[in-house]
């Protein structure tokens, strides 16, 4: 009976629901902590020092439906991903694609993007593969469209429900397509 006092401190540590859901601290905090590395046009780079490209708009509206504000931390390839995990961030909207291997580190959002583009394996094992500018191979070489995903801490079922209702709504109302349009499209 003397031990019953500690087990019951530690019973809430112990819980899978002392785990605070990650949608409930993205509303407490008011915003959405996005990480992006700002160096790849036309996804996300900067111009004349701010913030521009397809996915800090895509960040921009999915922070507008989720009713919070966006809060974009510029990070390197190092730390995107870890940074995820840790919790340092909420998610990295980086031209990330979608593989078995970052479906077993983290829960993914429904695909942003499918762009006609070609991915780079890194060496480093820690990082993820990139999708770069778009690819205008010929068709006898091209490449298969990759699904551009969100990544975010893994066990957050009520965040992703949230995350792509949002995405969802961008899709449905146009916005998104006018977004790859104006960000994506082939030059002819």
């Amino acid at each position: 009976m003397r031990f019953l006092p500690g087990l019951i401190c530690l019973l809430p540590l112990l819980s899978p629901l002392a785990h605070a859901e990650l949608i409930d601290d993205i509303n407490d905090r008011g915003e959405l902590r996005i990480a992006l590395e700002a160096n790849t046009a036309p996804f996300n780079f900067k111009e004349d020092g701010k913030l521009t490209g397809f996915e800090v708009e895509l960040g921009e509206m999915l922070a507008s439906e989720l009713d919070v504000r966006p809060d974009f931390v510029v990070t390197d390839a190092g730390d995107l991903l870890t940074g995820v995990e840790s919790g340092k961030y909420d998610v990295a909207i980086n031209h990330i694609a979608m593989t078995p291997e970052l479906a077993e580190r983290f829960d993914l959002s429904a695909a942003y993007s499918h762009p006609d583009a070609q991915l780079l394996a890194n060496k480093d094992e820690t990082q993820r593969p990139l999708v770069m500018a778009p690819s205008f191979q010929p068709e006898e070489k091209s490449v298969p469209a990759p699904s551009l995903v969100i990544p975010f801490q893994k066990g957050n079922p009520a965040f992703k429900a949230s995350l792509d209702n949002a995405l969802a709504r961008i899709k449905d109302d146009g916005r998104l397509e006018q977004l790859s349009q104006k960000w994506l499209k082939k030059q002819e």
